[in-house]
């Protein structure tokens, strides 16, 4: 018997054996696929291309340095000068943290609002960052422990659409601010669930700063050495292993690539895949290798500084809410928002030496309002559909066609490969292809019988989740790893 069987080898299952193996706990990790890492991982892609993608998950922010300083971790998160930028007609919307004074400028008459909303959100991140590797507090503790009423109203209580509306008076700097709550999130940003508040507040609260920072190497940087880690502490790690079920008494039920089925026991069971069914995810991923960067139409802003954070691809506020608007009636969206960035520039590590030498870049898009819903009856079709919308949509805010600047193959194929949420489902078995496993929970205990666990509990005593599905869960950030693993240590 093994003392905890972890259904699941994504990084927040091998977070949680790093930590109990490092406990002296005994530890088998069965993961479905022939690698760890679930979608944090790194790839080439496109055949006889030497450009690694980080074909999933791309950047970091919420994975605590409490995590990688305990498992001893060798990380290089590189943080990005430029933030982001937004094309608007033939200029832009620049955001340098390294220029406070152009910033300014490029927000004109928004720009002290958008100190004092970002001001508000730092505040609440050292706040809530530390809270989030501790026992769940209850509604009253972490408004406590934000200890900012006028962040609580506009950040917890309040549609974050109506506040942006309140505080910002242009119209694509409140569509810059909202992007933030929509990341693989289908919501109206006015409405009362306040699905987007939650989304933003993960957005912003990373590792209590909120940067989004590239990880050296794509996304594998990070899970190789989780791996590692565990490994290294004595946990037994399997690949190519399905689990088929979950008994509440700790028997798990497993089928071996070549077919053959078994059963082990453990005195817990903790479960790092999606259990909601009726989850929807929304967006559309598509992975690039570019020749060169496109050229722009803002003579005032260099490629490099525009592609090296976010850029951002018909987002105003009126954007994503005619997208949300036709999504949700059972149409792509006519003018698909979406956001863009360049790993390469920050880290030319992913390159091999001759594509660096040639000035190729890799590119990632990640497109808004995709709900799983439009790819339903016609997966193929409608990926076509939306794939030609969205570079539409890129070629309507860029000086040429991105399809002139994309690289192709050895054998004359384009480098682009698309994902849209159906993908997801049937390719790496994501209900719905949502990425947090279901929508995000607020960081605190909706229910008194929550107040003080870990957020990772079930109905079934020995089986606990661990992976984004967690209360705190979603993102690359190993908490509902942690958090499990906690929950078994402080159960003695």
């Amino acid at each position: 018997m093994y003392d905890v069987v972890i259904a699941g080898g994504g990084h927040n299952g091998l977070v949680a054996a790093a930590y109990l193996a490092r406990a002296g706990r005994r530890v088998l990790v069965l993961e479905r696929l022939d690698h760890l890492g679930g979608l944090a991982v790194s790839a080439r892609v496109f055949p006889g291309v030497d450009a690694r993608v980080s074909r999933y998950s791309y950047l970091v922010s919420l994975l605590p340095s409490k995590i990688v300083r305990d498992l001893g971790l060798d990380l290089d998160l590189r943080g990005r000068r430029f933030a982001s930028y937004t094309p608007a007609g033939d200029g832009g919307l620049l955001i340098d943290n390294e220029d406070p004074a152009r910033t300014a400028t490029s927000l004109r008459g928004d720009a002290e609002a958008w100190r004092r909303f970002y001001a508000m959100a730092g505040r609440v991140a050292e706040r809530v960052a530390p809270t989030l590797l501790e026992p769940l507090r209850d509604r009253a503790g972490l408004r406590q422990a934000v200890d900012d009423e006028e962040a609580w109203r506009d950040l917890f209580e309040r549609p974050i659409g109506d506040v942006v509306n309140e505080r910002f008076t242009d119209d694509v700097v409140r569509g810059v601010v909202l992007t933030d709550s929509l990341i693989g999130t289908f919501a109206d940003t006015s409405g009362p669930a306040l699905l987007a508040n939650r989304c933003l507040l993960y957005h912003v609260v990373g590792d209590g700063t909120g940067d989004w920072n590239v990880p050296v190497g794509g996304m594998g940087a990070v899970t190789e050495p989780l791996a590692d880690a565990a490994r290294a502490a004595g946990a037994e790690l399997r690949t190519g292993t399905e689990v088929l079920h979950v008994d509440p008494s700790g028997e798990v039920t497993f089928r071996e690539a070549g077919g053959a089925e078994h059963t082990v026991s453990g005195r817990w069971v903790l479960v790092n895949m999606p259990g909601d069914t009726s989850a929807e995810g929304a967006q559309l991923k598509v992975n690039m290798v570019l020749s060169r960067l496109p050229r722009l139409r803002d003579a005032s802003v260099r490629p490099e500084e525009a592609f090296a954070g976010t850029f951002h691809i018909n987002e105003s506020r009126e954007q994503l809410d005619k997208a949300y608007r036709e999504a949700a009636g059972g149409c792509i969206p006519s003018l698909p928002p979406a956001e863009v960035y360049c790993h390469s520039l920050t880290d030319p590590s992913i390159l091999g030496a001759e594509l660096r030498a040639s000035g190729a870049h890799t590119l990632t898009l990640f497109g808004l309002h995709m709900p799983a819903r439009l790819f339903r009856s016609d997966p193929e079709g409608s990926r076509a559909g939306a794939l030609r919308a969205t570079l539409a949509s890129f070629d309507s805010v860029l000086a040429e066609p991105i399809e002139d600047c994309l690289l192709r193959g050895p054998d004359g194929s384009l480098c682009l490969e698309v994902k849209t949420p159906v993908d997801l489902e049937n390719e790496v078995g994501l209900p719905g292809g949502h990425i947090f496993h279901r929508d995000l929970s607020w960081p605190f205990a909706e229910s008194p019988g929550e107040r003080g666990r870990w957020g990772v509990e079930t109905e079934h005593p020995r089986v606990l989740l661990c992976g984004a599905g967690a209360r705190r869960g979603g993102g690359v950030s190993g908490i509902p790893g942690h958090n499990a693993a906690r929950a078994v240590l402080d159960a003695g």
